[in-house]
């Protein structure tokens, strides 16, 4: 069965931590939200979609999709759930990829996994990755991202008003598994019992330590996740910075 899939951006400039955090330069002229778009791009046969709020503070990045030549949907700023439902309507997209626009590190591998597994197989909700034990939406590495059908949201808007649940789009999905058909894929082996990795970014700390580790891996043509945990590892400044950004930050 080939599922025709779109990847969803979830993006937002207002963020109360690190405000304008994906817009801001990050490497080599780009921004964290325009190294993400061209990594998807990566995936042929995949339409993109940059969902944002209607807030007019969220403009720059209508023109970031527009000059990407991307879809944009502008829609509520706090239902994100409803905002994702309106925007996969807008583009008849039944099967979604999610994706965080602070996530740099987002793992090819990962996205090409993933793809795999929803053409492969049938009748699943949801897909996605489970990092020790966690799933890894809701961890600090961020690495993956995680597939969802539009019925599926659209089931989790029915079955709860709770403002949790809208703001956070799946999170519903994998609290309440016994309504849903999820499957969970293992990560890199080298993920595994790793509770000191965070490449997410949500402070100005976790953004000056990714643009740092993004910076000197970029030297070489492609790194894996296995090069961004042996960077960590011998570099203890990285390290202590993401410890003390898990201890403050909480997922």
């Amino acid at each position: 069965m080939n599922k025709k899939i779109t990847f969803i951006i979830q993006a937002r400039l207002s963020s109360t931590r690190l405000p304008n955090k994906v817009i801001l330069p990050f490497w080599n002229g780009n921004t964290i939200l325009n190294l993400l778009i061209e990594k998807l791009k990566q995936s042929n046969g995949c339409h993109i979609i940059l969902a944002t709020s209607d807030l007019p503070a969220n403009l720059p990045l209508v023109d970031i999709a527009k000059k990407a030549d991307i879809s944009c949907f502008q829609g509520s700023e706090n239902d994100v759930l409803q905002r994702f439902i309106d925007a996969a309507e807008s583009q008849n997209a039944e099967h979604i990829i999610r994706i965080c626009a602070d996530n740099p590190f987002l793992d090819a591998n990962a996205i090409e996994e993933l793809l795999h597994e929803i053409q492969s197989t049938e009748n699943y909700d949801y897909i996605s990755f489970l990092v020790n034990g966690c799933p890894s939406i809701k961890t600090h590495c961020g690495f993956g991202a995680e597939y969802v059908t539009l019925s599926a949201l659209k089931k989790v808007r029915i079955s709860t008003a709770e403002s949790l649940y809208h703001e956070h789009v799946t999170n519903y999905i994998y609290t309440n598994p016994n309504q849903f058909n999820i499957k969970w894929l293992s990560p890199a082996t080298c993920v595994e019992n790793r509770h000191d990795i965070r490449l997410t970014i949500d402070t100005i700390n976790d953004f000056n330590n990714a643009q740092t580790i993004y910076a000197d891996l970029s030297q070489t043509n492609a790194f894996t996740i296995s090069d961004i945990i042996t960077y960590v590892d011998q570099h203890p400044e990285c390290k202590a910075t993401m410890k003390n950004e898990i201890l403050t930050n909480t997922k």
